[in-house]
């Protein structure tokens, strides 16, 4: 089994979302002898943000890119594409920042919507083409955002995940959450460890 392991908190060893990427790929691993896990950071090495020429280089539309950051930059967003299509579990480290994901994050994302790729149009629409992979989410929020939350309309951080991943076929997706990590100290520790516990009954791929 491969096993991609990306964090996108700017917050170092206090980010409680690496904390719980760390123990989702722990116990994937533990379940899993031989696994490989390969790592990738998007704080602390971000993408490009895509831009029309590297768009083009990505799909590989027109004429091959002679300018030299287009091409640089396309050979970081093809890598981190070909991570993810090499992968059997995609572990995902998403605090939420503003209501949503990292910008960091969506740069990640923004280089694996790849037409051809993974996903494709037909004449019923699209279909997404990572219906093999498996999808687990570190989520980790200040607040609380669940239906019965008066804020919950301002989620737009797990859901986009779920609908972003969805459109590309996954339909193994879950969420390892601490939620509420910003209230008080005496909630984020409860948060945590429960979290935690939920990443230690993940069950085997």
């Amino acid at each position: 089994m491969n096993i991609l392991h990306v964090d996108s908190s700017i917050m170092g060893e206090h980010s409680v979302s690496r904390k719980l990427t760390a123990a989702v790929v722990d116990r994937l691993v533990a379940l899993t002898p031989g696994a490989t896990v390969v790592y990738r950071d998007v704080a602390s090495e971000p993408l490009p943000q895509i831009y029309g020429a590297l768009y083009a280089a990505a799909v590989g539309a027109g004429a091959p890119q002679r300018d030299t950051t287009v091409f640089e930059d396309a050979a970081v967003v093809n890598r981190a594409l070909d991570e993810v299509l090499g992968a059997n579990v995609i572990v995902i480290g998403a605090p939420m920042y503003n209501f949503s994901i990292p910008s960091q994050l969506k740069s990640w994302l923004d280089a694996l919507a790849v037409p051809g790729k993974t996903f494709s149009y037909d004449a019923n629409g699209a279909k997404g083409l990572l219906g093999d992979k498996r999808v687990i989410v570190a989520s980790s929020r200040g607040n609380f955002y669940g239906p019965e939350s008066p804020v919950a309309s301002a989620e737009h951080h797990e859901t986009y995940l779920r609908s972003f991943f969805g459109f590309l076929g996954v339909t193994q997706i879950e969420i390892v959450r601490a939620e509420g990590v910003k209230i008080s100290p005496e909630l984020a520790q409860t948060a945590v460890a429960a979290a935690l516990e939920q990443a230690g009954q993940l069950k085997a791929a």
